[in-house]
């Protein structure tokens, strides 16, 4: 999983580098972030300096987490989309953009042009996403992008019992 790279009108996405730890240490402190992903907080820069040394292990191994930055050429990195692996053969996709770049249409700009390229490099023909209920931003990605609701039900989101919502999106 080498040399990952997308362009698309506004920003690149790419591997997460050493140069990325002051911006994503910044991104994962904002209040949606540790509303709706609060494992993804890393409170010091030794906590992001470790998940930066921990994704850059994961690119050349099988089933692990393959987080890409969404790096705006002004901006640097704003956010990341990911795909995680579900079990034996199943990925969700994952996508954050910090808060003060936010409503600009980047997170579902990120999200249609990952989608394609990683569904083709793990060869895959669906990959599935999930929110909470209350996480108005993320449905309205991942239904701008083609996920088709699945259940609305109450499940278990981080280690509680929250109302969620689950999609797949065909590929």
């Amino acid at each position: 999983m080498e040399n990952f790279f997308i362009e698309t009108n506004r920003f690149i996405i790419t591997e997460i580098d050493e140069s990325m730890v002051q911006s994503v240490h910044e991104n994962s402190l904002d209040d949606d972030n540790r509303r709706f992903v609060p494992d993804e907080v890393f409170e010091t820069m030794e906590d992001a300096h470790q998940i930066v040394q921990s994704i850059q292990k994961w690119y050349g191994q099988n089933r692990t987490p393959l987080v890409y930055a969404v790096v705006l050429s002004n901006e640097g990195n704003i956010g990341y989309v990911q795909a995680v692996p579900l079990g034996v053969s199943d990925w969700e996709i994952g996508y954050y953009i910090a808060k003060k770049y936010t409503k600009n249409g980047y997170a579902t700009e990120a999200v249609k042009a990952f989608l394609p390229v990683i569904m083709k490099r793990l060869k895959m023909d669906k990959i599935f996403g999930e929110c909470l209920e209350e996480n108005v931003a993320s449905i309205a990605v991942m239904e701008k992008c083609g996920f088709i609701l699945e259940a609305k039900e109450l499940g278990n989101y981080q280690g509680e019992s929250r109302h969620i919502r689950r999609y797949v999106f065909l590929g």
